[in-house]
């Protein structure tokens, strides 16, 4: 009797988790309105340098976003005015759980599980309220590292992690894994070879049908590089130069086809 109880508890709570991930998907694909995103600063490396860093971060560093949302969203003839709206949100004091490198299946599944239980408690901000997502930046001092780990963004649960250097300098390029990232929560898929990080041809480029088609002059976002040549790529300084192309335009409804 109690096992049939505690699998009775276990359905309705997996119900429970299926229907909210999926009235999640429709509320931030409708894009009938501003989708709110909180970004919340970590010191990821404990350095004075990224402390002093995210200590001078104003709204204002992020503002590239908002503008390279609003831009590409309009080419696909979204009509809401700002469909990204990026709110700053104060420093936390614990950082979210790591992915293990190598983790299998269970291993990511139970690190999402701890990741939507975190970002539920980090997102509690008194007198905020809660974004609709929630993006955790953590910035290392590029002194101590030559690359910074992977950054994750999980669309069940709304969440983001994204390793940053503290840098003024990195800024643009940091805003160009934020919008990596965010997209990821909203249903778009890596356009990148995981194994030699250069773009997929066509859905990679940003321009698939240029002649010649190397060098691109843009990037793809979900390819986060601009193809310079066959072998070659290169991460833009900015969004500036970053589109979304139609592939990543259809996965997060931007367009029905």
């Amino acid at each position: 009797m109690w096992k049939t109880i505690r699998i009775g508890f276990l359905l309705v709570a997996l119900a429970a988790v299926a229907t909210q991930a999926w009235l999640d998907r429709v509320s931030t694909q409708s894009w009938q309105d501003t989708l709110w995103v909180g970004v919340f600063p970590l010191n990821a490396d404990g350095t004075p340098q990224a402390q002093h860093y995210i200590e001078g971060l104003s709204v204002k560093d992020f503002a590239g976003i908002e503008e390279f949302f609003a831009r590409e969203a309009h080419r696909y003839g979204v009509k809401v005015d700002e469909p990204v709206h990026i709110e700053l949100y104060p420093e936390g004091s614990q950082l979210p759980p790591a992915l293990e490198p190598g983790a299998g299946l269970v291993g990511i599944a139970w690190w999402s599980l701890k990741l939507r239980w975190f970002a539920a408690g980090a997102s509690r901000v008194p007198g905020r309220a809660p974004p609709r997502i929630r993006m955790f930046v953590l910035y290392h001092d590029p002194a101590t590292l030559a690359r910074v780990p992977d950054s994750h963004g999980l669309q069940k649960g709304l969440a983001g992690i994204v390793h940053a250097f503290a840098d003024s300098t990195m800024a643009g390029r940091n805003n160009i894994v934020i919008a990596h990232e965010l997209l990821h929560t909203v249903g778009a898929t890596d356009k990148y070879d995981l194994a030699t990080d250069m773009p997929l041809y066509p859905t990679g480029f940003a321009d698939p049908d240029r002649t010649p088609l190397y060098p691109q002059e843009n990037a793809e976002i979900m390819a986060g590089r601009r193809a310079v040549s066959a072998q070659e790529a290169e991460m833009p300084s900015s969004l500036r130069t970053v589109v979304v192309g139609p592939a990543t335009a259809g996965e997060i409804r931007w367009t029905r086809h």
